[in-house]
Protein backbone atom coordinates (compact mmCIF):
# COMPACT_ATOMS: atom_id res chain seq x y z
CA UNK A 1 0.00 0.00 0.00
CA UNK A 2 1.97 3.04 -0.75
CA UNK A 3 1.62 6.63 0.73
CA UNK A 4 -0.44 7.88 -2.32
CA UNK A 5 -3.42 5.26 -2.40
CA UNK A 6 -3.76 5.33 1.57
CA UNK A 7 -7.53 7.09 2.79
CA UNK A 8 -8.15 7.80 6.41
CA UNK A 9 -12.15 7.95 7.52
CA UNK A 10 -12.89 10.52 9.86
CA UNK A 11 -16.54 10.68 11.63
CA UNK A 12 -18.32 12.92 13.48
CA UNK A 13 -21.30 11.90 15.53
CA UNK A 14 -23.28 14.47 16.39
CA UNK A 15 -26.73 15.20 17.97
CA UNK A 16 -28.46 15.03 14.59
CA UNK A 17 -26.39 13.26 12.33
CA UNK A 18 -23.27 10.94 11.75
CA UNK A 19 -21.03 12.45 9.38
CA UNK A 20 -18.10 10.85 7.76
CA UNK A 21 -15.29 11.87 5.30
CA UNK A 22 -11.94 9.90 3.34
CA UNK A 23 -8.99 11.83 3.04
CA UNK A 24 -5.98 11.31 1.42
CA UNK A 25 -2.36 11.60 2.53
CA UNK A 26 -2.26 15.06 1.12
CA UNK A 27 -5.73 16.10 3.05
CA UNK A 28 -7.69 15.61 0.33
CA UNK A 29 -10.98 14.72 0.50
CA UNK A 30 -12.09 11.68 -1.55
CA UNK A 31 -15.49 10.70 0.20
CA UNK A 32 -18.41 12.61 2.17
CA UNK A 33 -21.85 11.00 3.41
CA UNK A 34 -23.98 11.38 6.34
CA UNK A 35 -27.13 10.05 8.22
CA UNK A 36 -29.31 12.68 9.32
CA UNK A 37 -31.32 11.27 11.97
CA UNK A 38 -34.04 12.45 11.86
CA UNK A 39 -34.56 12.37 8.18
CA UNK A 40 -32.70 8.64 7.89
CA UNK A 41 -33.26 6.64 10.65
CA UNK A 42 -36.21 4.32 11.24
CA UNK A 43 -38.15 3.22 14.14
CA UNK A 44 -37.38 6.01 16.66
CA UNK A 45 -39.95 8.70 17.43
CA UNK A 46 -36.83 11.49 17.80
CA UNK A 47 -37.04 15.07 17.32
CA UNK A 48 -33.67 16.84 16.22
CA UNK A 49 -31.56 13.37 17.05
CA UNK A 50 -33.08 12.95 20.49
CA UNK A 51 -36.18 11.97 22.61
CA UNK A 52 -37.15 14.33 25.88
CA UNK A 53 -38.75 13.45 29.24
CA UNK A 54 -39.84 17.18 30.23
CA UNK A 55 -40.80 16.16 33.87
CA UNK A 56 -37.20 15.16 34.89
CA UNK A 57 -35.51 17.45 31.86
CA UNK A 58 -34.00 14.59 29.71
CA UNK A 59 -32.61 14.81 26.82
CA UNK A 60 -31.25 11.57 25.73
CA UNK A 61 -30.44 9.31 22.18
CA UNK A 62 -31.53 5.81 21.53
CA UNK A 63 -28.23 3.73 21.20
CA UNK A 64 -29.35 0.98 18.33
CA UNK A 65 -30.34 4.67 16.26
CA UNK A 66 -26.57 4.87 16.02
CA UNK A 67 -25.92 1.67 15.03
CA UNK A 68 -27.97 2.29 12.09
CA UNK A 69 -26.38 4.97 11.55
CA UNK A 70 -23.27 3.36 11.04
CA UNK A 71 -24.65 0.17 8.84
CA UNK A 72 -26.21 3.45 6.45
CA UNK A 73 -23.10 5.14 6.38
CA UNK A 74 -20.66 2.75 5.53
CA UNK A 75 -23.42 1.13 3.06
CA UNK A 76 -23.31 4.48 1.64
CA UNK A 77 -19.52 4.29 1.20
CA UNK A 78 -20.07 1.39 -0.82
CA UNK A 79 -22.18 2.69 -3.07
CA UNK A 80 -20.49 5.85 -3.38
CA UNK A 81 -17.47 3.44 -5.26
CA UNK A 82 -14.83 3.87 -2.04
CA UNK A 83 -12.32 1.03 -1.84
CA UNK A 84 -12.22 0.03 2.00
CA UNK A 85 -8.97 -1.94 1.06
CA UNK A 86 -7.27 1.64 0.71
CA UNK A 87 -8.81 2.17 4.52
CA UNK A 88 -5.18 2.63 6.58
CA UNK A 89 -6.52 4.42 9.90
CA UNK A 90 -9.47 5.86 11.56
CA UNK A 91 -10.85 8.27 13.87
CA UNK A 92 -13.78 9.93 15.01
CA UNK A 93 -15.09 12.69 17.07
CA UNK A 94 -18.44 12.39 19.66
CA UNK A 95 -20.38 14.76 21.22
CA UNK A 96 -19.08 15.63 24.49
CA UNK A 97 -20.09 14.35 28.03
CA UNK A 98 -22.62 11.82 26.65
CA UNK A 99 -22.17 8.21 28.43
CA UNK A 100 -23.47 4.30 26.85
CA UNK A 101 -23.96 1.85 29.05
CA UNK A 102 -22.43 -1.78 27.98
CA UNK A 103 -23.63 -5.04 29.64
CA UNK A 104 -21.31 -8.13 29.97
CA UNK A 105 -23.14 -9.42 27.35
CA UNK A 106 -22.92 -6.73 24.85
CA UNK A 107 -19.07 -6.45 25.30
CA UNK A 108 -18.61 -10.50 24.19
CA UNK A 109 -20.86 -9.84 21.38
CA UNK A 110 -19.14 -7.08 20.28
CA UNK A 111 -16.36 -8.68 20.46
CA UNK A 112 -17.12 -11.90 18.33
CA UNK A 113 -19.50 -10.10 15.26
CA UNK A 114 -21.07 -12.01 12.60
CA UNK A 115 -20.84 -10.58 9.78
CA UNK A 116 -23.59 -11.66 7.33
CA UNK A 117 -25.63 -9.56 10.02
CA UNK A 118 -25.47 -6.21 11.18
CA UNK A 119 -24.67 -3.95 13.61
CA UNK A 120 -28.07 -2.84 14.64
CA UNK A 121 -29.23 -6.86 14.42
CA UNK A 122 -26.45 -8.22 16.83
CA UNK A 123 -25.60 -4.85 19.59
CA UNK A 124 -29.40 -3.46 19.68
CA UNK A 125 -29.56 -5.43 23.49
CA UNK A 126 -26.35 -5.02 24.18
CA UNK A 127 -26.50 -2.32 26.63
CA UNK A 128 -27.54 -2.03 30.11
CA UNK A 129 -29.19 0.88 29.31
CA UNK A 130 -30.32 1.74 25.94
CA UNK A 131 -30.63 5.68 26.10
CA UNK A 132 -27.12 7.65 25.83
CA UNK A 133 -27.87 10.99 27.64
CA UNK A 134 -27.44 14.06 25.30
CA UNK A 135 -25.55 16.96 26.41
CA UNK A 136 -28.67 19.29 26.44
CA UNK A 137 -29.75 17.51 29.69
CA UNK A 138 -30.70 19.34 32.68
CA UNK A 139 -31.40 16.23 34.84
CA UNK A 140 -28.75 16.43 37.26
CA UNK A 141 -28.96 19.61 39.27
CA UNK A 142 -28.75 17.88 42.39
CA UNK A 143 -25.53 15.63 41.44
CA UNK A 144 -24.04 18.97 40.14
CA UNK A 145 -24.35 20.39 43.36
CA UNK A 146 -22.99 17.73 45.18
CA UNK A 147 -19.78 17.66 42.85
CA UNK A 148 -18.96 21.31 43.30
CA UNK A 149 -19.37 20.88 47.18
CA UNK A 150 -16.68 17.41 46.83
CA UNK A 151 -13.63 19.14 46.76
CA UNK A 152 -14.83 22.87 48.69
CA UNK A 153 -16.28 24.80 45.87
CA UNK A 154 -16.41 25.22 42.31
CA UNK A 155 -13.55 26.89 41.82
CA UNK A 156 -11.78 23.68 43.33
CA UNK A 157 -13.14 21.19 41.42
CA UNK A 158 -12.47 23.51 37.94
CA UNK A 159 -8.91 23.63 39.42
CA UNK A 160 -8.69 20.37 39.23
CA UNK A 161 -10.87 18.58 36.20
CA UNK A 162 -10.70 21.91 34.33
CA UNK A 163 -14.39 23.05 34.37
CA UNK A 164 -16.87 23.18 37.26
CA UNK A 165 -19.78 21.16 37.76
CA UNK A 166 -22.64 20.90 34.72
CA UNK A 167 -25.72 19.12 34.19
CA UNK A 168 -24.01 17.52 30.83
CA UNK A 169 -20.76 16.42 32.13
CA UNK A 170 -19.96 12.37 32.81
CA UNK A 171 -19.70 12.46 36.36
CA UNK A 172 -22.68 13.89 37.78
CA UNK A 173 -24.71 11.71 35.11
CA UNK A 174 -23.03 8.66 35.96
CA UNK A 175 -23.77 9.25 39.97
CA UNK A 176 -27.71 10.30 38.64
CA UNK A 177 -28.07 6.38 36.66
CA UNK A 178 -26.35 4.69 39.66
CA UNK A 179 -29.53 6.44 42.03
CA UNK A 180 -32.18 5.97 39.60
CA UNK A 181 -31.28 2.82 37.94
CA UNK A 182 -29.07 0.84 40.97
CA UNK A 183 -29.70 -2.54 38.74
CA UNK A 184 -29.03 -1.01 35.71
CA UNK A 185 -25.75 0.39 36.77
CA UNK A 186 -24.70 -2.93 38.46
CA UNK A 187 -25.51 -4.76 35.37
CA UNK A 188 -22.85 -2.48 33.27
CA UNK A 189 -19.89 -3.74 32.74
CA UNK A 190 -18.13 -1.06 31.00
CA UNK A 191 -19.14 2.62 30.41
CA UNK A 192 -17.66 4.83 27.44
CA UNK A 193 -18.30 8.34 25.74
CA UNK A 194 -19.49 8.68 22.87
CA UNK A 195 -16.37 8.76 21.35
CA UNK A 196 -14.89 5.89 22.68
CA UNK A 197 -18.43 3.82 22.24
CA UNK A 198 -17.46 4.86 17.99
CA UNK A 199 -14.25 3.66 18.70
CA UNK A 200 -15.24 0.59 20.29
CA UNK A 201 -17.47 -0.38 17.45
CA UNK A 202 -14.47 -0.64 14.75
CA UNK A 203 -12.18 -1.64 17.83
CA UNK A 204 -14.41 -4.97 17.99
CA UNK A 205 -13.63 -4.15 22.00
CA UNK A 206 -14.32 -1.58 24.56
CA UNK A 207 -11.32 1.35 23.74
CA UNK A 208 -10.37 3.45 26.17
CA UNK A 209 -11.16 6.94 26.60
CA UNK A 210 -8.96 9.74 25.10
CA UNK A 211 -6.61 12.22 26.63
CA UNK A 212 -8.85 15.27 25.75
CA UNK A 213 -12.57 13.97 26.10
CA UNK A 214 -11.85 12.55 29.53
CA UNK A 215 -11.53 16.33 30.80
CA UNK A 216 -15.48 17.14 30.12
CA UNK A 217 -16.13 14.26 32.75
CA UNK A 218 -15.40 16.36 36.08
CA UNK A 219 -13.44 12.76 37.21
CA UNK A 220 -10.46 13.42 35.59
CA UNK A 221 -7.55 15.15 37.39
CA UNK A 222 -6.07 17.13 34.50
CA UNK A 223 -2.69 18.23 35.96
CA UNK A 224 -2.28 15.05 37.72
CA UNK A 225 -3.15 13.05 34.69
CA UNK A 226 -4.70 10.73 36.59
CA UNK A 227 -8.68 10.10 38.16
CA UNK A 228 -9.35 12.14 41.54
CA UNK A 229 -10.36 9.33 43.99
CA UNK A 230 -12.61 12.04 46.03
CA UNK A 231 -14.91 12.88 42.51
CA UNK A 232 -15.06 8.79 42.14
CA UNK A 233 -16.34 7.74 45.68
CA UNK A 234 -18.67 10.36 45.34
CA UNK A 235 -19.66 8.77 41.92
CA UNK A 236 -19.53 5.12 43.44
CA UNK A 237 -21.19 6.02 46.66
CA UNK A 238 -18.16 4.19 48.09
CA UNK A 239 -15.11 4.53 49.12
CA UNK A 240 -14.31 1.19 47.58
CA UNK A 241 -14.15 2.94 43.80
CA UNK A 242 -12.93 -0.32 42.38
CA UNK A 243 -15.99 -1.41 40.55
CA UNK A 244 -16.23 2.07 39.11
CA UNK A 245 -12.66 2.08 37.86
CA UNK A 246 -13.59 -1.32 35.73
CA UNK A 247 -16.22 -0.08 34.55
CA UNK A 248 -14.55 3.40 33.29
CA UNK A 249 -11.73 1.24 32.29
CA UNK A 250 -9.61 3.23 34.32
CA UNK A 251 -6.15 1.87 34.17
CA UNK A 252 -5.89 2.54 30.05
CA UNK A 253 -6.27 6.31 29.76
CA UNK A 254 -3.05 6.82 27.17
CA UNK A 255 -1.47 10.31 26.96
CA UNK A 256 -0.35 9.80 23.56
CA UNK A 257 -3.67 11.01 21.22
CA UNK A 258 -1.94 9.41 18.22
CA UNK A 259 -1.49 5.66 20.04
CA UNK A 260 -3.17 3.30 17.96
CA UNK A 261 -5.60 1.26 20.16
CA UNK A 262 -5.37 -1.94 17.35
CA UNK A 263 -6.67 -3.03 13.88
CA UNK A 264 -10.33 -2.63 12.76
CA UNK A 265 -12.42 -5.80 13.69
CA UNK A 266 -12.43 -8.74 11.54
CA UNK A 267 -16.37 -7.60 11.00
CA UNK A 268 -15.55 -4.84 9.00
CA UNK A 269 -12.82 -6.59 7.22
CA UNK A 270 -15.37 -9.20 6.07
CA UNK A 271 -18.53 -7.30 5.45
CA UNK A 272 -17.06 -4.54 3.88
CA UNK A 273 -13.41 -5.12 2.66
CA UNK A 274 -11.53 -3.16 4.78
CA UNK A 275 -7.64 -4.13 5.30
CA UNK A 276 -7.04 -6.33 8.28
CA UNK A 277 -4.01 -3.53 8.97
CA UNK A 278 -6.40 -0.94 9.12
CA UNK A 279 -5.72 0.88 12.49
CA UNK A 280 -7.92 2.72 14.46
CA UNK A 281 -6.40 5.81 16.46
CA UNK A 282 -8.25 7.14 19.76
CA UNK A 283 -11.19 9.48 19.05
CA UNK A 284 -11.78 12.79 21.08
CA UNK A 285 -14.27 14.83 21.44
CA UNK A 286 -16.65 17.20 18.88
CA UNK A 287 -14.66 20.28 20.30
CA UNK A 288 -11.33 19.00 20.82
CA UNK A 289 -11.86 17.61 17.09
CA UNK A 290 -12.75 21.11 15.56
CA UNK A 291 -9.51 22.24 16.71
CA UNK A 292 -8.10 19.54 14.42
CA UNK A 293 -9.34 20.81 11.67
CA UNK A 294 -6.49 23.19 10.89
CA UNK A 295 -2.78 23.09 12.14
CA UNK A 296 -4.20 25.79 15.17
CA UNK A 297 -0.74 27.59 16.69
CA UNK A 298 -0.92 28.31 20.35
CA UNK A 299 -2.71 31.49 20.80
CA UNK A 300 -4.90 31.42 17.51
CA UNK A 301 -8.52 31.25 18.43
CA UNK A 302 -11.73 29.97 16.47
CA UNK A 303 -14.69 31.88 17.05
CA UNK A 304 -18.12 29.78 16.01
CA UNK A 305 -20.52 32.34 15.30
CA UNK A 306 -23.74 29.72 15.00
CA UNK A 307 -27.12 29.63 17.61
CA UNK A 308 -24.59 29.42 20.03
CA UNK A 309 -21.02 30.75 20.37
CA UNK A 310 -18.08 28.99 21.34
CA UNK A 311 -14.48 30.24 21.38
CA UNK A 312 -11.79 27.89 21.59
CA UNK A 313 -8.01 28.41 21.68
CA UNK A 314 -4.68 26.11 22.06
CA UNK A 315 -2.73 27.41 25.04
CA UNK A 316 -0.14 26.19 26.84
CA UNK A 317 -1.17 27.76 30.28
CA UNK A 318 -3.58 26.14 32.59
CA UNK A 319 -5.78 28.46 33.77
CA UNK A 320 -8.87 26.62 34.93
CA UNK A 321 -11.89 29.38 36.59
CA UNK A 322 -15.55 28.42 36.82
CA UNK A 323 -16.56 30.17 34.01
CA UNK A 324 -14.36 28.36 31.17
CA UNK A 325 -13.13 24.89 30.32
CA UNK A 326 -9.71 23.28 30.44
CA UNK A 327 -8.82 19.96 28.71
CA UNK A 328 -5.78 18.45 27.17
CA UNK A 329 -5.21 18.88 23.66
CA UNK A 330 -6.51 16.14 22.08
CA UNK A 331 -2.92 15.71 19.94
CA UNK A 332 0.11 17.74 21.54
CA UNK A 333 1.41 16.95 25.00
CA UNK A 334 2.10 19.95 26.92
CA UNK A 335 -0.94 22.25 25.44
CA UNK A 336 -4.25 22.56 26.80
CA UNK A 337 -7.78 23.55 25.10
CA UNK A 338 -9.24 26.36 26.33
CA UNK A 339 -13.29 26.65 25.56
CA UNK A 340 -16.36 29.28 25.95
CA UNK A 341 -19.40 28.13 25.00
CA UNK A 342 -22.34 30.49 24.97
CA UNK A 343 -25.99 30.18 24.75
CA UNK A 344 -26.59 33.33 23.34
CA UNK A 345 -25.62 34.05 20.06
CA UNK A 346 -27.21 33.99 16.47
CA UNK A 347 -30.39 34.21 18.32
CA UNK A 348 -29.64 37.39 20.36
CA UNK A 349 -28.15 38.88 17.20
CA UNK A 350 -31.09 38.23 15.03
CA UNK A 351 -33.43 39.74 17.78
CA UNK A 352 -31.19 43.11 17.46
CA UNK A 353 -31.57 42.69 13.02
CA UNK A 354 -35.47 42.31 13.37
CA UNK A 355 -35.74 45.09 15.55
CA UNK A 356 -34.10 47.27 13.01
CA UNK A 357 -35.94 46.27 9.87
CA UNK A 358 -39.17 46.73 11.89
CA UNK A 359 -38.05 50.63 12.69
CA UNK A 360 -36.68 51.04 8.91
CA UNK A 361 -39.74 49.21 7.67
CA UNK A 362 -37.77 47.85 4.78
CA UNK A 363 -37.93 44.27 3.06
CA UNK A 364 -34.39 44.53 1.88
CA UNK A 365 -31.81 42.43 3.41
CA UNK A 366 -32.16 42.31 6.96
CA UNK A 367 -28.71 41.31 7.46
CA UNK A 368 -27.69 44.54 4.97
CA UNK A 369 -29.42 46.77 7.50
CA UNK A 370 -27.75 44.91 10.52
CA UNK A 371 -24.09 45.57 8.85
CA UNK A 372 -24.72 49.29 8.00
CA UNK A 373 -26.02 50.59 11.26
CA UNK A 374 -23.00 48.77 13.57
CA UNK A 375 -20.79 50.12 11.03
CA UNK A 376 -21.99 53.53 11.03
CA UNK A 377 -21.94 53.70 14.82
CA UNK A 378 -18.60 54.37 16.63
CA UNK A 379 -16.85 52.17 18.63
CA UNK A 380 -18.78 51.97 22.13
CA UNK A 381 -20.91 54.23 21.24
CA UNK A 382 -18.34 56.90 22.21
CA UNK A 383 -17.46 60.90 21.37
CA UNK A 384 -13.99 61.44 19.59
CA UNK A 385 -12.87 62.12 23.42
CA UNK A 386 -11.86 58.49 24.92
CA UNK A 387 -12.90 59.79 27.93
CA UNK A 388 -16.61 59.95 26.74
CA UNK A 389 -19.23 57.45 28.20
CA UNK A 390 -18.96 53.73 26.60
CA UNK A 391 -22.36 51.89 25.95
CA UNK A 392 -22.43 48.67 27.32
CA UNK A 393 -25.02 45.81 27.34
CA UNK A 394 -26.36 42.48 27.78
CA UNK A 395 -28.49 40.70 25.51
CA UNK A 396 -30.22 37.30 26.79
CA UNK A 397 -32.90 36.01 24.93
CA UNK A 398 -32.33 32.71 26.43
CA UNK A 399 -30.98 31.75 30.10
CA UNK A 400 -26.90 32.67 29.67
CA UNK A 401 -24.65 30.20 31.29
CA UNK A 402 -21.78 32.68 31.35
CA UNK A 403 -22.48 34.80 33.30
CA UNK A 404 -24.99 32.75 34.82
CA UNK A 405 -28.46 34.61 34.89
CA UNK A 406 -31.66 34.79 33.74
CA UNK A 407 -33.33 35.88 29.69
CA UNK A 408 -33.25 39.22 29.85
CA UNK A 409 -31.55 42.32 28.06
CA UNK A 410 -29.74 45.17 30.18
CA UNK A 411 -28.03 48.62 28.75
CA UNK A 412 -25.81 50.38 30.76
CA UNK A 413 -23.42 53.69 30.57
CA UNK A 414 -20.10 53.36 31.46
CA UNK A 415 -17.74 56.39 32.64
CA UNK A 416 -13.98 54.78 32.05
CA UNK A 417 -12.70 57.57 33.94
CA UNK A 418 -14.60 57.04 37.21
CA UNK A 419 -15.53 53.27 36.84
CA UNK A 420 -19.26 53.98 37.22
CA UNK A 421 -22.29 52.84 35.50
CA UNK A 422 -25.37 54.27 35.01
CA UNK A 423 -28.89 52.30 33.82
CA UNK A 424 -29.00 53.67 30.26
CA UNK A 425 -32.54 55.29 29.24
CA UNK A 426 -34.00 56.85 26.12
CA UNK A 427 -31.93 59.73 26.29
CA UNK A 428 -28.56 58.03 26.72
CA UNK A 429 -29.37 55.12 24.17
CA UNK A 430 -31.42 55.12 21.33
CA UNK A 431 -33.25 51.49 20.33
CA UNK A 432 -32.53 49.49 18.42
CA UNK A 433 -29.68 51.15 16.59
CA UNK A 434 -27.59 51.46 19.42
CA UNK A 435 -28.11 47.97 19.89
CA UNK A 436 -26.77 46.83 16.74
CA UNK A 437 -23.27 47.76 17.58
CA UNK A 438 -23.60 46.96 20.99
CA UNK A 439 -24.54 43.57 21.27
CA UNK A 440 -21.57 42.57 18.65
CA UNK A 441 -19.47 44.25 20.89
CA UNK A 442 -20.74 43.12 24.32
CA UNK A 443 -20.04 39.27 23.08
CA UNK A 444 -16.78 39.95 22.09
CA UNK A 445 -15.53 41.59 25.13
CA UNK A 446 -17.15 38.70 26.76
CA UNK A 447 -14.17 36.83 24.60
CA UNK A 448 -11.66 38.95 25.48
CA UNK A 449 -12.09 39.29 28.71
CA UNK A 450 -11.57 35.86 29.94
CA UNK A 451 -9.05 34.75 27.93
CA UNK A 452 -6.98 37.73 28.50
CA UNK A 453 -4.88 36.00 30.62
CA UNK A 454 -3.86 33.79 27.98
CA UNK A 455 -2.70 35.48 25.51
CA UNK A 456 0.90 36.91 25.32
CA UNK A 457 2.66 39.53 22.66
CA UNK A 458 3.87 38.33 20.00
CA UNK A 459 7.62 37.90 19.56
CA UNK A 460 9.98 39.93 17.25
CA UNK A 461 8.91 42.84 15.04
CA UNK A 462 5.65 43.11 16.57
CA UNK A 463 6.97 42.88 20.59
CA UNK A 464 5.47 45.84 20.70
CA UNK A 465 2.02 44.85 20.55
CA UNK A 466 -0.10 44.39 23.45
CA UNK A 467 -0.72 40.45 24.45
CA UNK A 468 -3.46 39.36 21.94
CA UNK A 469 -4.13 36.08 19.72
CA UNK A 470 -1.95 35.68 16.64
CA UNK A 471 -5.04 34.88 14.58
CA UNK A 472 -8.66 34.95 14.93
CA UNK A 473 -10.18 32.28 12.92
CA UNK A 474 -14.37 33.10 12.37
CA UNK A 475 -16.67 29.98 11.29
CA UNK A 476 -20.49 29.37 11.65
CA UNK A 477 -22.88 31.85 9.60
CA UNK A 478 -22.24 34.74 10.64
CA UNK A 479 -18.83 34.83 9.58
CA UNK A 480 -19.67 35.96 6.72
CA UNK A 481 -21.10 39.43 8.08
CA UNK A 482 -18.55 42.17 6.95
CA UNK A 483 -19.40 44.40 10.15
CA UNK A 484 -19.17 41.44 12.68
CA UNK A 485 -15.55 40.18 11.44
CA UNK A 486 -14.76 43.88 11.31
CA UNK A 487 -15.66 44.69 15.45
CA UNK A 488 -14.25 40.67 15.96
CA UNK A 489 -10.59 42.02 15.25
CA UNK A 490 -11.11 45.57 16.72
CA UNK A 491 -12.48 43.94 19.82
CA UNK A 492 -9.73 40.50 20.44
CA UNK A 493 -7.09 41.96 17.97
CA UNK A 494 -5.22 39.05 16.32
CA UNK A 495 -2.38 40.39 14.72
CA UNK A 496 -2.02 38.23 11.69
CA UNK A 497 -5.62 39.40 11.02
CA UNK A 498 -9.04 37.95 10.91
CA UNK A 499 -9.75 35.00 9.01
CA UNK A 500 -12.80 33.18 7.96
CA UNK A 501 -12.41 29.22 7.98
CA UNK A 502 -14.66 27.52 5.38
CA UNK A 503 -14.46 23.53 6.03
CA UNK A 504 -18.39 23.25 4.92
CA UNK A 505 -20.00 21.29 8.27
CA UNK A 506 -17.78 18.77 8.49
CA UNK A 507 -14.87 20.52 10.61
CA UNK A 508 -15.02 17.45 13.34
CA UNK A 509 -14.78 15.25 10.83
CA UNK A 510 -12.46 16.50 9.09
CA UNK A 511 -9.97 16.99 11.96
CA UNK A 512 -11.01 13.02 13.14
CA UNK A 513 -9.23 11.96 9.35
CA UNK A 514 -6.57 14.36 9.66
CA UNK A 515 -5.55 13.01 13.27
CA UNK A 516 -5.67 9.46 11.42
CA UNK A 517 -3.42 10.62 9.24
CA UNK A 518 -0.88 11.81 12.05
CA UNK A 519 -1.45 9.25 13.99
CA UNK A 520 -0.18 6.36 10.80
CA UNK A 521 2.20 8.88 9.48
CA UNK A 522 4.19 11.02 11.52
CA UNK A 523 8.05 10.20 12.33
CA UNK A 524 9.35 9.84 15.71
CA UNK A 525 8.43 13.24 17.76
CA UNK A 526 6.60 14.98 14.76
CA UNK A 527 3.96 16.87 16.25
CA UNK A 528 0.10 17.06 14.48
CA UNK A 529 0.53 20.59 13.65
CA UNK A 530 4.52 19.99 11.83
CA UNK A 531 2.44 16.76 10.26
CA UNK A 532 -0.24 18.43 9.15
CA UNK A 533 0.88 22.17 8.71
CA UNK A 534 3.48 20.71 5.96
CA UNK A 535 0.56 19.33 3.89
CA UNK A 536 -2.37 21.81 5.05
CA UNK A 537 -3.55 24.27 2.09
CA UNK A 538 -4.38 27.14 3.77
CA UNK A 539 -5.34 28.82 0.51
CA UNK A 540 -8.29 26.63 0.40
CA UNK A 541 -9.74 27.41 3.61
CA UNK A 542 -8.85 30.38 4.39
CA UNK A 543 -9.54 33.95 3.71
CA UNK A 544 -8.27 37.03 5.32
CA UNK A 545 -11.60 39.07 5.80
CA UNK A 546 -10.65 41.76 8.06
CA UNK A 547 -7.61 43.53 9.88
CA UNK A 548 -7.17 42.48 13.60
CA UNK A 549 -4.98 44.42 15.59
CA UNK A 550 -5.28 48.20 14.83
CA UNK A 551 -3.46 50.08 17.39
CA UNK A 552 -5.81 52.79 19.27
CA UNK A 553 -8.54 50.75 18.50
CA UNK A 554 -7.90 47.90 20.72
CA UNK A 555 -6.55 49.73 23.44
CA UNK A 556 -9.74 51.61 23.13
CA UNK A 557 -11.76 49.10 23.96
CA UNK A 558 -9.50 47.83 27.06
CA UNK A 559 -11.28 50.28 29.60
CA UNK A 560 -14.56 48.43 27.99
CA UNK A 561 -13.68 45.05 29.08
CA UNK A 562 -13.65 45.99 33.07
CA UNK A 563 -16.17 48.09 32.07
CA UNK A 564 -18.35 44.55 30.69
CA UNK A 565 -17.11 42.94 34.17
CA UNK A 566 -18.88 45.71 35.95
CA UNK A 567 -21.99 45.43 33.51
CA UNK A 568 -22.21 41.77 34.84
CA UNK A 569 -21.41 42.39 38.40
CA UNK A 570 -24.21 44.39 38.67
CA UNK A 571 -26.50 41.97 36.92
CA UNK A 572 -25.55 39.19 39.28
CA UNK A 573 -26.27 41.46 42.11
CA UNK A 574 -29.85 41.73 40.86
CA UNK A 575 -30.26 38.16 40.58
CA UNK A 576 -29.35 37.26 44.13
CA UNK A 577 -32.32 40.09 45.12
CA UNK A 578 -34.62 38.10 43.11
Amino acid sequence: MTGNSALYLGFDLSTQQLKSLAVNSDLKVEHEVKFDFDADAKGFNINKGVLTNDAEHEVFAPLVMWLQAIDVVLQRFKDDGMEFGRIRGISGAGMQHGSVYWSGEGERTLESLDSSKSLEEQLGTAFSHPYSPNWQDASTQEQCDAFDNCLGDETRLANITGSKAHHRFTGPQILRFRIKYPEKYENTSRICLVSSFLASIFLGKVAPFDIADVCGMNLWDIKAGAWNQQLLSLTAGSSDTSALKRKLGAADVPDDGGALLGNISPYFVNRYGFNNSCSIAPFTGDNPSTILALPLRPSDAIVSLGTSTTFLMSTPHYKPNPAVHFMNHPTTAGLYMFMLCYKNGGLAREEVRDNLLQVAHSSSDPWQRFDQVASSTSPLGQTPDLASPMKIGLFFPRPEIVPNVRAGTWRFIYKPETKKLTVADNTTWHQPEDDARAIVESQFLSLRLRSRDLVESPSGANSHFPPQPRRIYLVGGASRNAAIATIAGEVLGGWEGVYRLDVGENACALGAAYKAVWAMERKPGQTFEELIGSRWKEEAFVKKIAEGYQEGIYERYGPAVDGLQLVEQEVLKGEKGR
